[in-house]
């Protein structure tokens, strides 16, 4: 800018001495040498003013173009700072998205964990159940057992599978007749038998 400044104010001074010339020589006696001279001088002039004005918008035409490419570097250094920062947003997304997957992974695996771990406790929570309800049949099988001996006075051979027998014992609770009867046997009979040794 500067430059242009300075070239502009030669031209001025070439225009400035020109018309100082021109003064000089309207003031001198030579018709001939001073119409010469004097169209000489307006040529000039002419001819500098031509080319300061054609200078002139060469210079605007050029700082047009250097302002148009000011404009398109900073509009592409701005754009290749979003395009920088798109990326690192581009990376702490994946990133982000990478941590999302391993803890969804994490959580999935902990959730079968649980499912698991509450299977197991309702698995053991019926065997409690069950053992309760198995303990809670033999007492009153034994308590039924007890009764029964103590009212009939014979105890049933719980060991041999293959018949139906029992043992009549005393008030010591010694053995003292053994009954047997075949599988086979009805019922009815097995039960009018006992009765008559009771």
């Amino acid at each position: 800018m500067a430059a242009d400044m300075g070239c502009r104010l030669e031209v001025d001074n070439v225009l400035s001495f020109a018309d100082d010339l021109m003064g000089v020589l309207r003031c001198s006696d030579d018709a001939d040498a001073n119409a010469q001279v004097t169209a000489a001088a307006r040529l000039l002039r002419t001819a500098c003013r031509s080319e300061s004005d054609h200078l002139e918008l060469q210079l605007k035409d050029y700082q047009q173009k250097l302002c148009s490419c000011k404009e398109k570097t900073d509009k592409a250094n701005a754009e290749t700072i979003a395009a920088y920062e798109l990326s690192v947003l581009q990376n702490r997304i994946e990133e982000n998205l990478q941590e999302e997957k391993q803890l969804r992974e994490e959580l999935r695996a902990t959730h079968d964990d649980l499912e698991n771990l509450d299977h197991q406790r309702a698995s053991i929570e019926e065997r409690k159940d069950a053992i309760k309800k198995k303990d809670k049949d033999m007492r009153k099988a034994t308590y039924k057992l007890s009764m029964c001996v103590s009212v009939t006075n014979m105890f049933p051979n719980l060991e041999d599978q293959d018949k139906i027998s029992s043992y009549t014992i005393d008030k010591n609770e010694k053995k003292i007749q053994k009954f047997e009867f075949e599988k086979t046997t009805p019922p009815v009979e097995i039960c009018n038998m006992l009765w008559k040794t009771i």
